[in-house]
């Protein structure tokens, strides 16, 4: 199919809607990366091709004329489509080719391997690289550009970024099968926790957050960990030793739990239920369907 003189350069049009919106060639030429000349040239060409005058050069700077506004109008919608193809395009790129996500610790280690598992299974050409982090450092790969999708434990609001409930997890309170907490007689309540040393996993991860928004919801502030750790296989480990007890993921513990390594204690008036959320810019990666799928399915 033909196409009109001049609509085929995408580039040029992107420029001129600049031009018209900046009022100068030289503004619209650095929005695009390229010099005030080059800028000229290209409008210039540009009109040669459609036989139209768009726009009137002056001293004082630039100004669209009729054609050139109407242009712009049309512009605009051209390169608002052709966004949209692209992100659309490149979905179905991630979704087949491969593609780069972030997950936070829990959700890496207890769930995504089973979510790759059954996307694996109903398509086995789709290829995944995952990077392992805290929530907050998942978020920043996200916002940055260096994943196209992330998954986070935390409860906070994450600005600038789509997000998407996909599970739900819960914390618990876990101690060592001999810590005086499994012989207490009546339940734990939320301010022995802000009054015990823990063990806890660094500032950013969103079991910290939990923990830390979970107790401000009472009006109580945590003391100082006495140990800091990385990793849960650090702190289950630590809290299997008897360092101090910890609060963590249900879903990490679940193991150690019913072997009898480590054992739950029950804490009366203070919800550790969290979200499990998803983040990704621009448009949905087509992937995140799969996963969602596969999530649903391995939860049934």
């Amino acid at each position: 199919m033909a196409v009109t003189p001049g609509l085929d350069d995408l580039d040029a049009l992107a420029l001129l809607v600049s031009v018209v919106e900046l009022g100068s060639l030289s503004q619209a030429g650095a929005r695009h990366g390229v010099s005030q000349p080059a800028a000229s040239m290209r409008i210039a060409r540009l009109e040669s091709r459609l036989g139209l005058l768009l726009v009137e050069r002056s001293t004082t700077g630039c100004t669209p004329t009729p054609a050139g506004a109407a242009m712009v109008e049309w512009s605009r919608d051209i390169l608002a489509h052709a966004e949209r193809m692209g992100r659309a395009v490149q979905s179905l790129k991630d979704s087949t080719a491969g593609m780069s996500m972030a997950a936070s610790l829990t959700i890496a280690e207890q769930l995504l391997p089973g979510w790759l598992a059954v996307v694996h299974a109903r398509h086995p050409q789709t290829r995944i690289k995952v990077s392992v982090a805290n929530s907050a450092a998942v978020i920043d790969m996200v916002r940055n550009g260096h994943v196209g999708l992330g998954f986070v434990e935390t409860p906070e609001a994450i600005q600038g970024l789509h997000t998407r409930v996909v599970a739900h997890d819960r914390l618990v309170v876990v101690v060592s099968p001999d810590h005086p907490w499994r012989r207490r007689r009546s339940m734990l309540l939320p301010r022995h926790l802000a009054e015990t040393p823990l063990v806890l996993r660094e500032e950013g991860s969103g079991t910290r957050v939990t923990l830390e928004r979970a107790l401000a919801r009472v009006g109580l502030r945590m003391v100082e960990p006495v140990l800091e750790l990385a990793s849960t296989a650090a702190v289950r480990n630590a809290v299997a030793a008897g360092v101090a007890p910890t609060v963590m993921s249900e879903l990490a513990v679940s193991d150690d739990v019913a072997t009898g390594r480590l054992a739950t204690v029950a804490v009366d008036g203070l919800d550790l239920a969290r979200p499990l959320t998803a983040l990704w810019r621009g448009a949905a990666p087509a992937v995140l369907s799969l996963l969602e799928q596969a999530a649903a399915a391995t939860s049934a």
